[in-house]
């Protein structure tokens, strides 16, 4: 991952004039990614002497409230307050970390649209970034938002000015979106970023323990109904998919996030290539894709399912039933695998 001087200077010259208006929005259903690199962000341009709102869509999952001043980040759809609205409207600049286009952002999206003064940064790491943005800090390279943030502030503002609270953040973005540094890009250079940030003196494992280790009982029975009564193998062992209806999360007291990494289970399985799971809401059901490999779920995410994302996790929605859902899937896998995309 290359970051241009230009780019740098760019943003530095945004940033110049002092006590900018500053809001950080991130994507609907926040993870640690998320959540880490926009608090991570925020506390660098509160540094550098700026007010700053953090905004989501909606509520991270429940096994984030521990971090450190999580509860001011403003949760759009509760704000009964109006805080996110004034301050979209008021902003000098919007941050958009961790997704690429401003049409994802569902209800969010008028309100960033309707300010058309503020200047607009993407700091992203996904793929085929959209239209809107005055400067666009795009990896996909980069194993996740919170390295790209780190890599940025690194070189604006020097490792020291990271504070233990932005460590903590960036290192559960990192930490995250890598799958606990199994997967996705684990350069030599993302190891040297969790050097600097262990130096603050962040506890690991306490950080990773919090994160992975404090799930329900509910969820823990959701996750073994799902494995063993909606798992479906398919394509000669090399294909997996779990479905979920509200009914079935009703029964095991769903929390926002309990259905995390339950898609990557199946890839643990010697043969399997690309796993799939169905997560039924009001209005769409949500597709969750994860594959090994040249398996290029981006691409997939794309032609079927109206998404994208990267090469070996991306997503999309369905807005038929679960049924036309599953059968379009299974359609779409032997397709795709007639076209050579399963190896």
């Amino acid at each position: 991952m290359t970051i241009k001087e230009e780019d740098i200077e760019r943003l530095r010259q945004l940033l110049e004039e002092p006590a900018r208006k500053i809001v950080i929005v991130a994507h609907v259903n926040p993870d640690g990614d998320a959540v880490g690199s926009s608090i991570a962000w925020r506390d660098a341009l509160q540094g550098m002497g700026h007010r700053v709102t953090c905004v989501v869509p909606n509520k991270y999952p429940y096994f984030l409230d521990w971090m450190s001043d999580i509860g001011s980040v403003v949760i759009f759809k509760n704000d009964e307050a109006g805080i996110a609205r004034r301050a979209v409207e008021e902003a000098d600049l919007i941050f958009c970390l961790d997704f690429n286009a401003i049409s994802r952002l569902e209800g969010l999206s008028e309100l960033i649209e309707s300010n058309t003064t503020a200047r607009r940064v993407l700091i992203d790491h996904h793929l085929a970034p959209g239209p809107g943005f005055d400067l666009m800090f795009s990896h996909p390279d980069s194993s996740s938002t919170s390295f790209l943030v780190y890599s940025i502030i690194e070189r604006m503002l020097g490792v020291k000015a990271i504070t233990p609270r932005m460590a903590e953040s960036m290192y559960v973005g990192m930490m995250t979106d890598t799958g606990n540094f199994s997967f996705s890009f684990l350069t030599p250079a993302l190891y040297r970023a969790v050097a600097v940030l262990a130096e603050t003196g962040i506890d690991i494992p306490a950080i990773h323990n919090n994160v992975y280790n404090a799930f329900t009982e509910g969820r823990a029975r959701l996750f073994g109904y799902a494995i063993n009564r909606k798992m479906e193998v398919m394509h000669d062992g090399t294909v997996a998919y779990m479905s979920l209806l509200e009914s079935e999360m009703r029964r095991f007291q769903f929390q926002q996030g309990d259905s995390e990494g339950f898609v990557n289970y199946a890839l643990t399985i010697k043969k399997m290539k690309m796993s799939a799971i169905f997560i039924a809401h009001r209005k769409f059901i949500r597709v969750s894709l994860r594959s090994r490999g040249d398996v290029d779920m981006n691409l997939f995410a794309r032609k079927y399912f109206n998404g994208g994302g990267h090469r070996n996790a991306a997503g999309g929605k369905s807005f038929v039933s679960m049924e036309e859902t599953i059968a379009h899937f299974r359609r779409s896998v032997e397709e795709f695998a007639a076209e050579g995309h399963l190896g």
